[in-house]
């Protein structure tokens, strides 16, 4: 409480207002041997009290005093508070208006139809994702690339974002990569939304990240590697990427598979898969963004597959995976890094 506006009150405070508001005085050895309370005490609590507004003492004698209801006290205490309330939101509401007058000018930027939008930077992606999110009535499909790198304090905002949606009815779906199983922060996340109705489900690979809102609108990320995002609302173009998300999301497994046997077929995926993108050839960071790990941990498991296969170079270790028929067809493995995709991309997680 605001020792400026009223102090803490004490369990003293209650007997020393209870015995005013029965016997209309204030004789402070009266009150003490009733309340057995030192004299002192019952002098302090009376000063308390009084700064409170739950006593007012005569102005001529001041053993005569009376208790005030304590709503009329508080509302004393609470009317400058409300004032300055008051000229808060006069001044909130001209910060509006004032800068509103420059949004037309940034809305001209959409282009035609407003079927396509920029937002060049975090807040106006969080903004945006925040507005879509309280308007949304039946469904969110969420991709979310990167196994362990959620930043925990977007987690909370989006876990919070989540919930209101779960208890309004609305569904959720949203794809991980397999290494977002071993993500300590990610399992507890998942555990949470999901007891609240929401589903979750792991790849080896994903497309890229995306966020759609009731198959009418659709985040993905800025090409230009920042946090920004572009916001579509064509509805042909967000019904393409709803399809790539359920044909991902049929191919995924359960994230509730995670325990057991779940988790050793996930590492055992992961272990086959890159084994197939250093056939194809890809670079160490090409496969930690394929697989959504970090370099370090790429490198590890390709440290791990080049010791299994005896191979002392990539070269080698092609030739002996293909020898034993670890690659397998898996066309358009190397052709997905021809140009920077989704996940070369920035749009922040939620």
């Amino acid at each position: 409480m605001d020792s400026d506006l009223v102090p803490d009150l004490e369990d003293a405070d209650l007997d020393v207002y209870g015995w005013v508001l029965e016997h209309r005085s204030l004789e402070v050895d009266a009150v003490a041997s009733a309340t057995g309370r030192d004299p002192e005490e019952v002098r302090r609590s009376t000063q308390r009290l009084r700064r409170a507004h739950l006593l007012h003492v005569g102005p001529d004698d001041t053993s005569v005093a009376f208790a005030v209801a304590p709503d009329t006290a508080a509302s004393q205490l609470v009317a400058p508070l409300e004032v300055q309330i008051r000229e808060r939101e006069r001044m909130i509401s001209g910060i509006r208006a004032e800068l509103g007058r420059f949004e037309p000018h940034y809305l001209q930027r959409r282009s035609a139809g407003e079927s396509l939008e920029v937002l060049e930077n975090l807040q106006d992606v969080r903004g945006a994702l925040n507005r879509a999110s309280d308007a949304c009535v039946r469904e969110m499909l969420t991709s979310q690339p990167g196994g362990g790198s959620r930043v925990p304090e977007a987690m909370q905002e989006a876990l919070r974002r989540d919930e209101a949606m779960l208890k309004r009815g609305i569904s959720i779906r949203s794809l991980y990569h397999h290494t977002a199983r071993f993500n300590g922060p990610s399992q507890a996340y998942v555990a949470a939304a999901s007891a609240l109705g929401a589903e979750y489900r792991t790849a080896h690979e994903l497309f890229g990240r995306l966020i759609v809102f009731d198959r009418e609108l659709a985040f993905i990320p800025a090409q230009d590697g920042s946090w920004g995002a572009v916001v579509i609302r064509e509805p042909s173009t967000v019904a393409y990427l709803c399809s790539i998300f359920e044909q991902t999301w049929d191919l995924a497994t359960p994230f509730s598979n995670a325990a057991g046997q779940g988790l050793e077929e996930v590492a055992r995926e992961i272990h086959e898969t890159i084994i197939k993108l250093l056939g194809a050839g890809l670079k160490d960071e090409a496969i930690a963004r394929r697989l959504g790990m970090s370099l370090r941990t790429a490198r590890r498991h390709i440290a791990d597959i080049m010791e299994e296969l005896g191979a002392g170079s990539r070269f080698q270790a092609g030739v002996a995976a293909a020898m034993r028929g670890l690659l397998g067809a898996d066309p358009g493995l190397a052709a997905a890094e021809a140009g920077p995709g989704l996940t070369d991309t920035g749009v922040p997680e939620e």
